[in-house]
């Protein structure tokens, strides 16, 4: 959540951030926020009041013992007025709370504001789309003509949304993987492989719940469990309520894990293929930095984003995300779209974001920087997942019908070319 202080400071920079990520400022009262935090200031010194006094009468009991009686009473009046008054501060404090986990992080200095994705700005480009001599394909038919991605099982045995993969697809998958795995651990990142169940208090505090983002999670309303959407979620608790050391920061992770959603905003969109599934596989990176670092920490980022792509010589964009396409607890945030031929256009296959301090509050991560105790920022990137799949099938396809493999994964999958 926002520092409090920081909405006592500058409540009119909180209140436009609101409307330039496209909210109704009804919907996160700011003014509200700072009545109720006024509220809650004057409860706390009329509690630390009647605290004093009740010592005060506790210390004149003890010496004058021929006025105790009514002392006491005088006492119990108190307690029994400090006990309503912390009750009241209870429901105070969660309404305040409440309406603090509304507000989205503050968005960086330097994000362009706009009210959707029609308004992200295009910060470079790299590679240059293939030239077929053929109409291309998209992945759904390739895939089918290689025997190597089959929709229609799927959604007889799980429904819409989901896909088989066979084949030497799925040796693709793993050699994509496994190449990450290898040049993400040279640069010093740990690999995890994490729990894809997480309890739903944690998952509240990575901050993705409100505004509707319940909807698009698969809850275990039992067991009070909710599936992680991508491995970035149990990653960034996983040191919930912990101090760590500065000269620990960055500490940074590469985690594989199965994902789900349940993608309730598409509306029908991208329904053909396995572009948009309720569940898929994907290799991500997390860090924890000190506030200082995390700038630079996502430029570091993005650039081995970048680098693996370069490695499979995919064609690619890079996108700074508007304010209006921010998600709720990012500050700022990049995209990698990728040129996917098949449907004559770039698509997402990558995001960086930078959460600063926004989840590390709410989750309590800190670290200690001399005498000074402070919070982490957090920070997560795709590696890879299976639209990176979908973009090699369309950029490498061939006249016959076969699949080249990329150069850099021959090593991994042990063929270099996919055919019937």
């Amino acid at each position: 959540m926002l520092d409090l202080q920081y909405v006592r400071e500058h409540p009119e920079e909180v209140k436009l951030n609101i409307i330039n990520r496209g909210m109704d400022p009804k919907m996160v009262d700011i003014d509200q926020v700072l009545e109720l935090d006024k509220q809650h200031r004057v409860m706390l010194r009329e509690v630390e009041r009647l605290r004093a006094e009740r010592n005060r009468i506790s210390g004149d009991i003890g010496r004058d013992k021929s006025g105790a009686a009514g002392l006491l009473v005088q006492a119990s009046e108190l307690k029994e007025r400090l006990r309503e008054l912390k009750g009241e501060l209870v429901i105070l404090e969660q309404r305040l709370e409440g309406l603090l986990l509304d507000s989205p992080n503050m968005s960086a200095k330097d994000v362009p504001v706009g009210k959707d994705e029609a308004e992200n700005v295009v910060v470079k480009k790299w590679g240059t789309p293939p030239e077929f001599t053929f109409e291309p394909r998209d992945h759904v038919e390739i895939g089918e003509i290689l025997v190597l991605i089959d929709i229609k099982r799927a959604s007889k045995v799980s429904g819409t949304r989901f896909g088989y993969l066979t084949g030497e697809m799925v040796v693709l998958e793993f050699a994509l993987f496994n190449l990450a795995l290898k040049f993400l651990v040279k640069e010093g990142f740990v690999p995890v492989l994490p729990p894809v169940m997480i309890k739903k208090e944690i998952e509240a505090n990575l901050g993705y719940g409100e505004h509707g983002g319940w909807e698009d999670m698969y809850i275990l309303d039992k067991d009070d469990i909710v599936l992680v959407a991508t491995s970035e979620h149990s990653l960034v608790a996983m040191h919930s309520e912990e101090v760590l050391g500065k000269e620990e920061l960055p500490r940074r992770y590469v985690a594989f894990s199965t994902c789900f959603r349940r993608e309730a905003g598409s509306y029908g969109r991208d329904t053909r293929g396995i572009l948009r599934t309720h569940q898929f596989n994907k290799v991500e990176m997390v860090s924890l930095a000190a506030p200082e670092q995390s700038e630079s920490e996502q430029e570091f980022l993005v650039s081995l984003e970048e680098k693996l792509m370069q490695k499979l010589e995919l064609p690619y964009q890079l996108t700074q995300m508007c304010t209006g396409d921010l998600g709720q607890p990012a500050a700022k945030k990049f995209d990698i779209e990728t040129w996917m031929p098949g449907q004559g256009k770039y698509r997402e296959t990558h995001s960086c974001s930078n959460c600063t301090d926004f989840q590390a509050r709410r989750l309590n991560i800190r670290f200690k920087d001399g005498g000074q105790t402070r919070f982490v920022h957090t920070l997560n990137g795709t590696v890879f997942s299976e639209r990176s799949l979908i973009a090699i099938l369309e950029n490498y396809q061939q006249a016959d019908g076969s699949v080249k493999v990329p150069e850099a994964l021959v090593e991994y999958t042990g063929f270099s070319e996919i055919r019937r």
